[in-house]
């Protein structure tokens, strides 16, 4: 029973720990997790390499098209295209703010002049 309890204990101070890690993150290392988390099966989200699905652009191209500031709305309210295989997503505000920096931080071109 002890044993059981100790077990208990310890697990719970495991979960604390990485929650205390998770919210000491850096944003855009809060960022980059969450790319790679919910994006990553498809896109490439890191500075190099191919997006796994060829029909995916690499984050790191996102400035060629957008203003990646200009994402924020989109990510907070849902991202929808009309790419059937892509899901909606809905981040909550501080998630945003996070992903917004670290796109912006592997950025291979500067924003599109306005």
């Amino acid at each position: 029973m002890k044993r059981l309890f100790l077990v208990a204990v310890l697990i719970s101070i495991s979960a604390c720990a990485s929650q205390a890690q998770t919210a000491e993150q850096t944003p855009e290392a809060r960022g980059q997790a969450l790319v790679e988390t919910n994006c990553g099966s498809c896109h490439a989200t890191g500075p190099a390499g191919e997006s796994p699905a060829p029909e995916a652009p690499p984050f790191r191209t996102l400035s060629q098209n957008y203003r990646v500031a200009d994402l924020e709305e989109a990510l907070a309210e849902g991202i929808s295209v009309g790419h059937p295989a892509m899901p909606q997503f809905q981040f909550e505000p501080e998630d945003v703010n996070a992903i917004i920096v670290y796109l912006q931080s592997i950025q291979t071109q500067p924003p599109p002049a306005e």
